[in-house]
């Protein structure tokens, strides 16, 4: 008898809004798995009939590993306010249930640039979690970077990342057929560039013009470099102004470094 050689089990933990819900669905799509939900004890989200739940105590390591127990991958899809000690306590439930592979908290910039992630700060939990999933040696990651949010800032909506992972999962673990790079063994411990687009700060203009109908003249265009913007962002956090965190954080991946642009990166 063959050995079993694609994901057939995989888990979903997250804040179980309607991003997670998307997640679920791409998932179940590919009719190649089966899709389980640990939710929070006071989550009412309504997901696809077809996903399982689990209800955890994400502080309580024995009903983690009793809900993961017997699955093949983890999804995290966390929010940026989740205790910091989630994830790691995910991990390690992870490694105990003997789960083998995590998709980690990621969907950012690409934390693989160490320059980057000294830049903005909230980058920098997302280094230690792979880390720790290095040390104990029980399961290993395929870390998704996705850049900039485009849509974070203007309308937050369904995005590919879902179908990214989607595919990603559905490959085989090992090599079938001709193509010999198309596994997951090949992303093991690694990471997976994606893109939909590449936008500039032009860009979004020619879209704001278009979509609202309005002419450059009808604007006030105020021109900054990235670096003096960047720092006036890190300057008005300091002082407690939550404007500082978008001008910052934006600003930094349009530094003349490209450090923020990963389209030479992406497949």
């Amino acid at each position: 008898m063959a050995a079993r050689n694609h994901i057939s089990k995989i888990t979903i933990v997250g804040a179980f809004g309607k991003n997670d819900r998307f997640m679920s669905e791409a998932l179940l799509k590919t009719s190649k798995h089966t899709v389980t939900a640990i939710r929070r004890a006071m989550s009412e989200t309504q997901l696809p009939e077809e996903v399982m739940t689990k209800k955890v105590d994400h502080g309580n390591l024995e009903m983690i590993v009793e809900a993961l127990r017997g699955h093949e991958a983890l999804v995290i899809i966390l929010s940026g306010h989740a205790p910091k000690e989630t994830e790691a306590d995910l991990v390690r439930g992870t490694a105990e249930a003997g789960v083998e592979w995590i998709l980690p908290n990621e969907w950012s910039a690409d934390t693989g640039n160490e320059d980057l992630v000294n830049d903005l700060f909230f980058l920098q939990p997302k280094v230690p979690t792979r880390r720790l999933i290095d040390e104990l040696g029980k399961s290993s990651f395929i870390s998704v970077y996705t850049g900039c949010w485009y849509e974070w800032f203007l309308a937050m909506g369904p995005t590919s990342i879902r179908r990214a992972v989607a595919a990603r999962l559905g490959l085989p673990i090992k090599p079938e057929g001709p193509n010999d790079k198309a596994c997951l063994r090949n992303f093991k411990n690694n990471v997976v560039y994606v893109k939909s687009f590449t936008v500039s700060q032009k860009g979004i203009l020619e879209s704001a013009l278009r979509v609202t109908g309005t002419k450059i003249d009808d604007w006030t265009i105020a021109k900054e470099r990235s670096q003096g913007r960047y720092s006036t962002g890190v300057k008005e956090l300091r002082e407690g102004k939550r404007t500082g965190y978008a001008k910052f954080g934006y600003a930094r991946v349009f530094f003349s470094d490209g450090s923020g642009d990963i389209k030479y990166k992406a497949p």
